[in-house]
């Protein structure tokens, strides 16, 4: 970069003698019928003047580029962009935003990076008239790449693939940073409010199978976002309003005729729940009754209001004891919360004209939409409709999200599109400042490929799920007999860490948009790309410190002096592994697809397996096991894999464990 801005300097040194040259001619001349020569001068000071404005972008981006660093770690791939950004724009200044593609190299063979813009370059100036060769294009970019402290060399292969290949000295500072500074955000640019809306069961119904998968992802995003520092706010949207509460009141009410006084025994909110769905479907006297409890309900009667909320914390109790046991933190702000906002939502609509009458009830119908709104019904109560636009009303203009994100299945995505799409109609946000986002995701799915239910044919509680997972886990653990190595508290360690970390891996492991098939089988297994697997590979780099004796405050001194020579290649693969992690974290920011970060652990993991049978990092002597020496690079090379891994794990919500 240094290089491109005293090429300018030159150029524009040129230019400037030329234009004192022209003036001086006018001057000797001083004839004003001199045609060729005012034209001349003033392209010359046109080109010029462009000349300066490029130089002092490129002063800024070198600018911009020294102040960046610090602690944070490297996207190596986003520094090369604007390498390679710039190096487009020297070689064609003329092309408007011109493609640019630089991803990690297949193979060794073809460097560490590639830059693949050529052949794109190559079309753009075909469809302008321009006929050019991509292999030409390359090498023009490659002759304009700025001087920088990452690239060792580039080579052209094939019709135009820019090979790059990296400094080691650049990827060995890399490694010292994170070593000396432990594992730092990426630089994501200003802080941020995020709003993520997961999980949201329904009161009085139990968590099921199907609330597996929104509390998993939704937890997962909300630990990534706040590992880059962002402001998140983790809400529970539940179901706690609605005609169901009618009955469940009106049956309480029945059953439990003291409860203003005496607390009711709620065992089995489950059991309750089918009670007064019974009686509700059967008895004509029951269901008036509970229709009168919702009446009452939405006009805040204190009595009614009271067994609402025994009903609701009874069910918040049960919610409570998943959320400890798989470790989620969530705010709970159920649809009750927004009910005294939706009149406001109403007249929000009507006042600009964009609600309308139809058989009764109130509608929208934003454009692109193929299925309206109903903000009010005819018997003019409020909707589900009602109540997700004045949440996200609040979530914009309240709280004021720069980032809203819904982790809510797949089939709930026209509905979504079309809540977006009236709010953008309305004018409360634009997608260019506020990025409001449906996550979707497949369902869960039994061995037999059909929807995951028990052999009775009922959905899976939640808890049992979990309680089985412990079951087989445990089995699996006695199975390899680690209770004889293990103390009883590490053995109950291991065995939650295993069963919940395998629950929540599966899922997070497949692209989420699909369905995928729950096998406490696959996911318990230790080979291949399973949380089994990584908890183990994560145990092992970390016994390896212990097998060398080497503390913590060791490995701190030597991280600040050892230098990592990288030689091996085997050494340059994982070092380069290892610094992926800010690309990947970047990516995920961008899509919200936590399986990336599953396969860059797994491929961690398998590369680092591959280091350490060709690499020996602690030498024993044969007869007696003694440590007779020690290679402190590639132990620092072990921390380092180690520190990726269990920063990956944390955002995954996986708990590794000291001993397996």
């Amino acid at each position: 970069m240094a290089s491109a801005a005293d090429e300018y300097r030159a150029r524009l040194k040129e230019q400037e003698k030329e234009i004192r040259s022209l003036v001086a001619e006018i001057e000797r001349l001083k004839n004003p019928l001199v045609p060729d020569i005012s034209p001349g001068l003033s392209k010359m000071q046109e080109e010029n003047a462009k000349l300066k404005y490029r130089l002092n972008v490129l002063k800024r981006s070198l600018q911009e580029e020294e102040s960046k660093g610090g602690a944070s770690m490297i996207n190596i791939n986003q520094r090369l962009q604007g390498i390679f950004r710039i190096a487009i724009k020297l070689a064609y200044p003329h092309l408007e935003n011109p493609p640019l593609a630089v991803t990690p190299s297949q193979g060794a063979k073809f460097g560490d990076y590639q830059c693949n813009s050529a052949m794109a370059i190559s079309q753009l100036l075909k469809a302008e008239g321009e006929k050019s060769n991509p292999r030409e294009i390359a090498q023009k970019i490659v002759n304009s790449i700025p001087k920088n402290d990452i690239i060792e060399n580039v080579d052209i292969a094939g019709p135009g693939f820019i090979n790059v290949d990296l400094k080691r000295e650049f990827v060995s500072k890399l490694l010292k940073s994170l070593l000396v500074n432990g594992v730092q955000p990426p630089l994501v640019g200003p802080k941020k409010k995020v709003v993520i809306d997961f999980s949201s069961p329904n009161i009085a119904k139990e968590m099921h199978v199907g609330h597996l998968r929104s509390t998993i992802i939704g937890d997962s995003m909300c630990r990534l976002f706040e590992f880059v520092g962002y402001d998140v706010l983790r809400l529970n949207h539940v179901g706690d309003w609605g005609t169901q509460f009618g009955m469940l009141i009106a049956h309480l009410h029945d059953k439990f005729p003291d409860y203003l006084k005496v607390s009711p025994p709620i065992g089995d909110l489950q059991v309750f729940y089918k009670e007064s769905k019974k009686r509700f479907d059967e008895e004509e006297a029951f269901k008036k009754r509970a229709y009168q409890c919702v009446v009452k309900l939405q006009n805040h009667d204190p009595d009614v209001i009271k067994a609402w909320n025994m009903i609701c914390d009874v069910s918040r109790k049960e919610f409570q004891k998943i959320y400890e046991r798989l470790d989620i933190k969530l705010i709970e702000r159920g649809e009750s919360y927004y009910q005294d906002m939706m009149n406001d939502v109403v007249k929000s609509f009507e006042e600009k004209g964009l609600a309308q009458l139809d058989e009764g009830r109130k509608i929208v119908f934003p454009p692109g939409c193929s299925v309206p709104l109903t903000i009010v019904k005819s018997d003019g109560g409020y909707t589900y409709d009602t109540s997700d636009l004045a949440a996200l009303r609040h979530r914009i203009f309240e709280e004021k999200a720069d980032i809203i994100i819904y982790v809510v299945d797949n089939g709930q995505s026209v509905h979504f599109q079309t809540i977006f799409a009236a709010a953008q109609m309305i004018g409360w946000y634009d997608p260019k400042e506020i990025r409001v986002e449906h996550t979707g995701f497949g369902v869960v799915l039994g061995e037999d490929k059909k929807k995951f239910k028990t052999r009775s044919g009922e959905t899976v509680r939640l808890a049992d799920l979990l309680d089985e997972g412990l079951k087989r886990s445990m089995d699996k653990l006695l199975e390899k007999e680690r209770e004889k190595v293990l103390t009883p508290e590490e053995l109950n360690a291991a065995k939650e860490a295993v069963a919940f970390g395998c629950i929540k891996y599966a899922d997070l492991s497949h692209n989420r948009t699909n369905d995928y098939v729950f096998s406490f089988d696959k996911m318990l297994d230790d080979r291949g790309n399973t949380a089994a697997y990584l908890l183990y590979a994560l145990t092992r780099i970390r016994s390896i410190t212990r097998l060398a004796k080497i503390d913590d405050a060791t490995l701190q001194r030597a991280a600040a002096e050892t230098t990592m020579l990288l030689t091996h290649d085997k050494e340059w693969k994982l070092g380069k592994c290892v610094l992926r992690f800010a690309e990947i974290l970047h990516k995920i920011l961008d899509d919200l697809y936590l399986h990336t970060l599953c396969d860059y652990l797994f491929e961690l993991a398998t590369t680092f397996t591959e280091f350490y049978d060709s690499c020996y990092c602690v030498e024993k002597d044969r007869q007696t096991g003694e440590v007779v020496k020690v290679n402190m690079w590639r132990m620092l090379l072990c921390e380092a894999t180690a520190a990726v891994m269990a920063k990956g794990f944390a955002i995954l919500g996986l708990k590794p464990v000291h001993r397996m």
